[in-house]
């Protein structure tokens, strides 16, 4: 009933706006051409008015036309990548010509370090972009996937049940490790895994100027390939003035943040500087989901008249209770912050639970970047980067088998000692670097984009036993294993826009890509990886974007990506007798879309079929060492509607939201259910049973997910927002078992915020959110294992749920001098 209610409320609000202004297509039209100071047509740039959704784009030779604008006084915006941004005041009371002439920026070199990554508005691509206001505004103290929350399908899940330490979002229901993210450019993706630790980057939102998501294959970029999604943050460039800034925040379970900022603007010399430092501490929601961390960023450019130099670090240091375990299915009822990592019982009888079992991190990111500007028409830039990461995780192991740390059985007296606690620590001591090249040209109707880059990953996993509890005859921090990947990832990329009228644009893209990944070593469980693996891919995307009209556009695109297995998926699959590689996966990643922007309404509505081949998903199966399989299933696919409203019926209220309806469906699917003897001796019999399921939904693929945002501005500098977050059922695993999969839930959060910028352009920032604020309990993660037993006794299912949090509060107050 909640599902069914939500979406016709959504419905009716949309009818209601679209009819409280019957005379919309009533207007004015304001049309002219956007040039350079030479003189130049600008085609591509963005031109809007400011308070409405009205907008469009310069086509052919720089023209632009906005229609139905409404008589009276406006504020005309126009925009172009690496340009001064333009604003006129007009009155309208008539039709009217406006011609623009838009002079290069200072931070024009800086626009085009990401553009090469970008989807501009003229690209047949499903795309959000959230600037820096936006970002400060979702800012409520979650880390960085909390701050996509809003966008169109996304879900975000955090394991310590407050949005901090360990936390990932899914988009289009394809997990992280499908997600390419990048940060200015320069990979971000774990290379072995393809996933993202944003616990390693604390507070990296602070530093963040804006940050585009592309959903679905997007445009061609560098690392990890894009099967789901696209994000590229740029970090904060250039500040004309100098400033220092301070944000604190203060909250629920025990929750601090403090953030300082200076920077010393633009100097005579062409030099600029800005660094921030921040330190987080939460006793998070779950029991000892503890997050102490540190982090720091700094930024430091000559800007000269046709070059930039600029240098980044970015620094995070972590130190987070262990949660991964989750919270077991049968403590739910009783106590659902139950965490039992590092749980054991001393000789005395007492549940104790190890103080130390904790995730501990340091990563450094070096970016340093050259771009210079050979005519106005031809810019070039090279970013060399190098990434230094190492770190363990510490955990007490109770009544663990020698033989699993490559030791023999101990003698005592008559007694053979089998078993004992242990206390040990997994390392990972890595280092990514690489260099990234691209070339943009853009005259007239054309513009043309060249690049590549070039990235080396080496990296070590090893592991120490620190203590045991019985006297065994370890030498000190015995190095149990150690093994080392090493991955080489290279690309090349072409991409152009044409505009062949003032109506049509044509946008096409090739990569070539070439991975080849090494492993050698013993692994945890005492068991060699000698591994070598290459791939190569082709990856062509083509599209269109059609303006009928102004304020009025339709797009279509055709895409192929192409991603190699990751690190876990290569390494269990060939261990013992279950030796086989699994294959590559290729997605055909069709979109069709439609944008509408009048006066006071703003709809996107897109189309996606996401046809897989061989896309990896976990089939129930475990290797004969008791590692989960991943293995390829011949067809599948996820079709689904993205539907995005925005609209301002009066000056004092504006209503956000959107909904993704999807299908998300494996064909044909086989579950292979664990077979083990009996559940008293627990030997696993390696005879897997095969059940023929047919059609099924892909776990952690919600069919619905929806969010709506309602501001009401009662008063200059106040704003009061109500946000809404709804997400359907997930399956945990692909068998489609309602025993197996997590509740849909409904979340609301109140944000009150407080605003005042002084004539100096120093500003107050102040902002209260209760989040969660009708108490619902509710889980937005979990993990499943299952067994069938040869003894015909009932199958077992252990479930471990992520629980978030129930009603908290946040402040923040941040203050700029």
């Amino acid at each position: 009933m909640k599902k069914i209610a939500f979406v016709l409320c959504a419905l009716l609000l949309a009818g209601f706006t679209m009819q409280a202004n019957p005379t919309e297509n009533l207007g004015f039209t304001i049309y002219g051409q956007i040039t350079d100071t030479y003189g130049t047509p600008l085609v591509g740039a963005t031109v809007k008015m400011e308070n409405t959704f009205l907008g469009t784009y310069s086509g052919f030779n720089g023209y632009y036309r906005l229609t139905q604008v409404r008589q009276g006084s406006y504020t005309l915006v126009a925009s172009y990548l690496g340009y001064e941004t333009v604003q006129v005041e007009v009155k309208v009371n008539g039709d009217m010509e406006l011609n623009l002439e838009l002079k290069q920026s200072s931070q024009y070199l800086d626009a085009v370090v990401v553009s090469s990554t970008r989807a501009s508005s003229r690209m047949p691509i499903a795309q959000t972009t959230l600037n820096r206001q936006e970002l400060k505004q979702a800012n409520t103290g979650g880390d960085t996937p909390y701050l996509l929350e809003m966008l169109p399908s996304v879900v975000v899940s955090s394991e310590s049940g407050i949005g901090i330490g360990n936390t990932a979002f899914r988009i289009r229901g394809t997990d992280p490790t499908r997600i390419n993210v990048t940060i200015n450019g320069v990979p971000l993706n774990d290379a072995e895994s393809q996933g993202v630790y944003w616990v390693d980057l604390p507070d990296f939102a602070a530093s963040v100027d804006n940050v585009q998501v592309q959903r679905g294959v997007g445009t061609s970029t560098n690392g990890a390939a894009a099967f789901g999604a696209t994000v590229n943050f740029q970090t904060t460039t250039l500040t004309p003035e100098p400033y220092a800034a301070v944000d604190l925040l203060g909250g629920s379970y025990n929750t601090w943040k403090t953030s300082a900022r200076i920077a010393t603007g633009l100097m005579k010399n062409g030099f600029s500087m800005e660094g921030r430092f921040s330190q987080l501490h939460s006793d998070g929601y779950i029991e000892r989901a503890n997050s102490d961390h540190r982090s720091m960023f700094v930024t430091a450019a000559w800007n000269g008249e046709r070059s930039l130099i600029r240098t980044n670090i970015i620094h995070g240091e972590e130190h987070t209770g262990i949660t991964w375990e989750g919270t077991p299915d049968y403590m739910m009822s009783t106590n659902r912050r139950y965490n039992p990592a590092g749980e054991y019982v001393d000789d005395q009888g007492v549940t104790r639970y190890y103080a130390d079992q904790k995730d501990n991190y340091w990563q450094t990111h070096y970016h340093l970047m050259g771009t210079h500007s050979f005519t106005n028409n031809l810019t070039a830039n090279i970013t060399l980067h190098l990434t230094d990461g190492r770190g363990y995780y510490e955990e007490y192991k109770p009544d663990r088998k020698l033989s699993k740390y490559g030791l023999p059985n101990f003698s005592i007296r008559d007694t053979i000692i089998k078993r004992t606690d242990f206390i040990q620590q997994k390392w990972m001591d890595n280092i990514f670097y690489g260099g990234i090249a691209t070339m943009l040209y853009r005259s007239g109707i054309f513009e043309y984009t060249f690049g590549g880059g070039w990235n080396r990953y080496d990296g070590d996993h090893f592991g120490k036993v620190l203590w045991s509890k019985m006297n065994i005859g370890l030498p000190n921090k015995y190095e149990w294993y150690r093994n080392n990947g090493e991955k080489t990832d290279w690309n090349i990329f072409s991409k152009a826009i044409w505009q062949v009228s003032d109506a049509i644009s044509v946008f096409a893209d090739i990569q070539y890509r070439g991975i080849s990944y090494k492993l050698k070593g013993i692994d945890s469980d005492v068991i060699a990886l000698n591994q070598e693996h290459s791939w190569n891919f082709l990856n062509p995307k083509v599209g269109a974007t059609y303006s009928f009209s102004s304020g009025h556009e339709a797009y279509i695109s055709y895409a192929i990506a192409h991603r190699e297995p990751a690190r876990s998926d290569l390494k269990d699959a060939q261990k013992g007798s279950t030796d086989f590689t699994p294959k590559p996966e290729r997605l055909n990643d069709w979109e069709i879309g439609y944008r509408m922007r009048l006066q006071n309404i703003s709809v996107d509505f897109n189309y996606y079929y996401m046809l897989y081949k061989d896309q990896l998903v976990l089939t129930g199966e475990l290797t004969d060492v008791g590692y989960a399989v991943m293995a390829n299933v011949p067809n599948s696919y996820r079709t689904g509607i993205e539907f995005t409203l925005s609209a301002k019926p009066a000056s004092w209220f504006k209503i956000d939201g959107n909904t993704t309806l999807s299908k998300n469906i494996i064909k044909d699917y086989t579950n292979f259910a664990n077979l083990t003897d009996n559940p008293t001796d627990w030997n696993d019999l390696q005879s897997p049973v095969a059940e023929p399921l047919g059609n099924t939904t892909i776990s952690f693929s919600p069919s619905l997910v929806a969010f709506t945002r309602i501001t009401i501005l009662p008063v200059e500098n106040f704003q009061f927002s109500w946000i809404s977050k709804y997400v359907s059922r997930q399956y945990i695993d692909n068998t489609e078992n309602r025993n197996r999969s997590l509740d849909p839930y409904w979340v609301n959060n109140f944000i009150t915020e407080y605003s005042y910028k002084t004539k100096s352009n120093k500003s107050i920032f102040a902002q209260i959110s209760v989040n969660n604020f009708f108490n619902i309990k509710y889980s937005a993660n979990a993990w499943v294992y299952r067994t069938l037993f040869q003894s015909g006794d009932p199958e077992y299912v252990s479930i471990g749920y992520y629980p978030q949090a129930e009603r908290h509060i946040m402040v923040r107050v941040g203050i700029e001098f």
